[in-house]
């Protein structure tokens, strides 16, 4: 008989992005996954140890969806949902409750298990707590396949071996300053000296125009393909990783380095003083002690150690599988 499991998603694309990634790999014949998508209204920024196990924050509509029969399993992607799944729990006392990211001491022990990025080990520890290097993601051979046929035509023109530069920028109270970005570029050029090639470039809303026109001034003499922040084009993002050589990712999101990693390409990743918090930092520093990634400003860079298997997604799937 199959077991059911709710995902609970809000409106944070990242982290629904992570429950989706998770749910591809559980067992289809063992599953019943069922999507509950969760609405705020503005009690929902009440904090969770006033939020508790109610249903304090969340519309109408959305209550709605929360009726038996109750799931076996809930998987809880925000520290936002995590009362909704500790209100399910005290509906149903079997239910059991899976949580992405930390949230803090209250309500934890509701949750069999709560899976955290190393990077964030300074936080509450308890036994529930499972770490894991970087995070999961929704990226999977399939997508990249069925991206590469997409796109593949278009970036035909542009000699190898093709890096793409995947920018993003600022990160709360951290501005991607142009002396920050002028690095990044410098970095790249060097490497695209070394090997030769073009390259396919996108920005964020985080890089800033001025940034982003600092990187271009730099970096616009060499082949390549852009899709820059406020394009109305289409968005090639997974174009990108499916069809470049290699790929150079900015260390402000750990989302964008881990999918790169699900390339099985060579990863370079740009770091610098003054921007990047000391939770990134240490982030970043997992994916080079681990060798999934190296840093572009690496004088001597060698691509022969590195792993292109983190998959945290798939990890955590088989982990619910055998609950």
């Amino acid at each position: 008989m199959k077991k059911t499991i709710w995902l609970l998603l809000d409106n944070r694309i990242g982290s629904k992005n992570q429950a989706l990634g998770i749910a591809h790999y559980l067992d289809k014949s063992k599953f019943n996954i069922i999507i509950k998508d969760v609405e705020y209204n503005k009690l929902a920024s009440l904090p969770n140890f006033i939020r508790q196990n109610t249903l304090l924050g969340i519309t109408k509509s959305s209550k709605e969806l929360l009726t038996t029969p109750f799931p076996d399993f809930v998987l809880s992607s925000t520290r936002r949902t995590a009362p909704v799944a500790r209100y399910i729990k005290k509906q149903n006392p079997t239910t059991k409750l899976i949580q992405l990211i930390h949230i803090g001491k209250s309500g934890l022990s509701d949750f069999d298990l709560v899976f955290v990025p190393e990077h964030d080990k300074h936080k509450t520890k308890s036994n529930n707590i499972r770490y894991t290097v970087g995070a999961p993601h929704f990226i999977t051979q399939e997508k990249l396949d069925n991206a590469k046929q997409k796109w593949q035509n278009k970036f035909s023109h542009l000699p190898r071996p093709i890096t793409a530069l995947i920018i993003g920028g600022a990160i709360k109270k951290h501005p991607f300053s142009i002396e920050n970005a002028k690095k990044l570029a410098l970095a790249v050029k060097k490497l695209k000296e070394k090997e030769g090639g073009s390259l396919l470039i996108t920005t964020s809303r985080r890089t800033g125009i001025e940034a982003q026109n600092e990187i271009m001034s730099i970096l616009g003499h060499i082949p390549n393909y852009n899709y820059l922040w406020g394009s109305k084009d289409e968005n090639p993002y997974l174009g990108f990783l499916s069809c470049s050589d290699n790929i150079v990712v900015t260390g402000d999101s750990v989302s964008m380095c881990c999918e790169a990693t699900a390339t099985h390409k060579p990863l370079r990743i740009f770091t610098a003083p003054n921007w990047l918090t000391p939770k990134h930092l240490l982030f970043v520093k997992s994916l080079y002690d681990c060798g999934y990634a190296q840093d572009i400003q690496n004088e001597q860079p060698s691509t022969t150690n590195l792993k292109s298997d983190l998959n945290v997604a798939k990890d955590i799937a088989e982990i619910i599988s055998n609950l």
